[in-house]
């Protein structure tokens, strides 16, 4: 008997984990990300004390601000979610070369040949899920079965943390369940057939299938791929993909503001981090984005790049990314900076003092302490003052 090999992993509502990890006062609070602030932007994720007050999943911002003041409108901050979901694929590839990022937080893994080697597939399943929450705090859930159609189909519908399918089951596992689930449902021309025909489980498009002639009578093209699915058969394997890669540091400030002072200081904080992990790297970055959140869920942003690693060079490159991402005068809440297309930076040395070589020279000096006792155990005053109100 085939042994199931193919997992699927699932962290449902990772967005809204995230900004529950970057921000714990948003934890048991009505909380809906949108993706615009514009009254035509919709609600893409929403917790559960959200849908308690009526919101839903599409649900459009003009209707949430009538509907609700209490909820917490958050712009989709989609660098964030990339570095959170970066995270889980470096702590789930450990467990196997092969791993195919489906979208934001799902993952397939090949396990053929890996269950084995860890004694028992379940116990695969769960060192996975405690990898993920040790690495990210986030809880998700594994689907276990003998393809990728089966193992995801899994995650979608069974509550349980690990759920595996037997080889030689999938048609019974799929048997009961609604159409949709089916990848091919979705096609508009093959959904309309089966709210036609009056069909509400896959067991009815298995019957049906087993009568070839007038099944592809009935769904032309789609037919081949709709029995194929109604009887959990898929042969796409697991590609693995290659993410692109970041620095990205981001603050939640507790206390939103619009004070100058403090917000500039803090973008030389996370300036300051930036060019740090740079002068690690030996690379400069083609690609710095910068991104302010404001509390009325609105959101600006500049793009950049870095052409020097020095922390006087980062610092200003960031700041001035900043005064021109931030052209509203309401308090911000958040502030990231991202930065990626790196490519080799070479320190030159100069016979004569520069400026630039000044400031490469005291980053330096002030790398030495921060390497050895932390990025934050050196910081200006102003920077520090800006931490102790924040």
């Amino acid at each position: 008997m085939i042994v199931p090999g193919v997992f699927h992993i699932r962290l449902k509502g990772l967005e809204l984990q995230a900004e529950r990890i970057m921000d714990p006062s948003l934890n048991k609070r009505p909380v809906a990300i949108i993706s615009s602030p514009r009254s035509n932007g919709r609600i893409l994720s929403l917790s559960s004390e959200a849908e308690e007050e009526g919101l839903s999943y599409g649900m459009k911002v003009s209707i949430i601000r009538k509907m609700s003041h209490g909820v917490q409108l958050l712009p989709y901050n989609h660098t964030l979610y990339a570095r959170v979901n970066n995270y889980v694929y470096e702590a789930v590839s450990t467990f196997s070369p092969v791993v195919e990022p489906e979208m934001m937080g799902r993952f397939y893994l090949d396990m053929n040949g890996m269950c084995l080697a860890r004694n028992h597939i379940h116990n695969a399943g769960l060192s996975i899920l405690k990898r993920i929450r040790e690495k990210t705090s986030l809880v998700g859930m594994v689907g276990i079965s003998i393809n990728k159609l089966v193992s995801r189909i899994v995650t979608s519908i069974v509550p349980e943390k690990i759920h595996k399918v037997q080889s030689g089951e999938e048609r019974k596992f799929l048997s009961p369940l609604m159409p949709p689930v089916l990848p091919t449902v979705k096609e508009k021309s093959v959904l309309r057939l089966l709210q036609f025909l009056w069909v509400e489980q896959v067991q009815q498009i298995q019957s049906m299938a087993d009568n070839v002639d007038e099944f592809r009578t009935f769904f032309g093209n789609h037919a081949v791929r709709l029995a194929r699915e109604a009887r959990g058969k898929d042969s796409s394997a697991v590609r693995p993909n290659q993410l692109r890669d970041h620095i990205v540091e981001q603050t939640v400030l507790p206390e939103d503001t619009n004070d100058q002072t403090v917000l500039h200081a803090i973008v030389k904080d996370l300036a300051e981090q930036v060019a740090f992990k740079l002068r690690q790297r030996r690379q400069m970055a083609k690609r710095v984005w910068l991104e302010v959140h404001y509390t009325d869920g609105h959101q600006g942003h500049r793009v950049g790049r870095i052409t020097e690693i020095d922390d006087t060079s980062v610092i200003e490159a960031c700041r001035k990314l900043f005064n021109k991402a931030n052209g509203r005068r309401n308090r911000i809440r958040t502030i990231l900076i991202d930065v990626s297309d790196f490519c080799p930076y070479v320190d030159q040395k100069n016979l004569f003092i520069t400026e630039n070589n000044r400031n490469m020279v005291i980053s330096k000096a002030v790398e030495k302490i921060r390497q050895k006792y932390g990025v934050r155990s050196l910081q200006t005053a102003d920077v520090f003052q800006a931490l102790g109100r924040v």
